[in-house]
């Protein structure tokens, strides 16, 4: 699911202030990159807490960047970092990296695992950074399956307010047995087995397998002509779960759209979309 290049060269030109190197403004804000939640290198998160937060009020955006769980990095989501300061000013952002499952290292769930773990780091030290329990996830391509994962699957410290899925693969097993232009070979090597060998790992990795009533509020984006999540059996089947489960959702559909390689109007849209879906469902 490679989609950084892309994103990062669009939103960039969505935003004014888009790729420059930035400073504190003042006034209480604060920039910290690369703070370490584990031992790993790459298990880093970069922070951005606006003036003037609180403990009560201020909300959290963890973002979590795309790349087949094997390639990509936090900062191809600086552009949705820049975007999200601009339209929601009083959120705190945190943008992270996790392991990448490069066989025959950190299969999955290792990428699940850090990325409940950045989570509980950003919780257990929510006094110290001055932000409120109300977390949002938002994730591109296998960063929007991860934080899909997380928000049906745990519920411990905290259950996440809402979710923002950005053409998330939802149902790993038929990511495997319909694998678009990435092989199932590589599927396989990723989770480090395949369905036939362990059953268990595949349910346990998919979304679509967690949705129930408790679910928190969820808006898929998702393109008609994306070559790697299929629309109808990836996003599509997880509206139906959702409207079926009786959770609050929208689902985004862009006719023609790829993975990622969305022109600008189709990202404003996306970004109007998500922002009054925020502001709707987040209290």
């Amino acid at each position: 699911m490679r989609t950084g290049k892309w994103i990062m060269l669009v939103v960039c030109l969505l935003s004014m202030a888009a790729c420059k190197k930035s400073s504190d403004s003042g006034g209480g804000s604060s920039k910290m990159l690369n703070v370490a939640y584990g031992t790993d290198p790459l298990q880093k998160m970069d922070i951005y807490l606006p003036a003037g937060r609180s403990t009560t009020t201020t909300k959290v955006v963890i973002m979590i960047h795309g790349g087949a769980w094997s390639l990509g990095d936090k900062a191809e989501l600086n552009g949705f970092v820049d975007t999200f300061q601009r339209r929601l000013p009083e959120y705190a952002i945190f943008n992270i990296n996790y392991r990448l499952s490069v066989p025959p290292n950190n299969p999955f769930p290792a990428q699940e695992m850090d990325t409940k773990a950045a989570i509980e780091y950003i919780y257990n030290n929510r006094q110290a950074y001055g932000i409120s329990d109300k977390f949002i996830l938002v994730g591109a391509s296998a960063g929007a399956h991860l934080a899909l994962l997380h928000a049906y699957k745990y519920s411990s410290p905290l259950k996440i307010k809402a979710v923002v899925d950005f053409f998330g693969p939802t149902d790993m097993k038929d990511l495997y047995d319909n694998p678009g232009i990435v092989n199932a070979a590589a599927i396989a090597g990723i989770v480090g087995a395949t369905p036939t060998s362990n059953p268990l790992i595949y349910q346990q990795s998919s979304p679509l397998h967690y949705v129930s009533s408790q679910v928190c509020p969820t808006i898929i984006l998702q393109g008609t002509a994306d070559p790697l999540v299929n629309a109808t059996r990836q996003s599509q089947a997880l509206q139906i779960k959702l409207l079926t489960s009786g959770v609050t959702n929208q689902y985004v559909s862009y006719a023609g759209a790829g993975h990622g390689d969305w022109d600008n109007a189709t990202y404003f849209d996306a970004f109007n979309k998500v922002q009054n879906f925020i502001l709707t469902n987040v209290n």
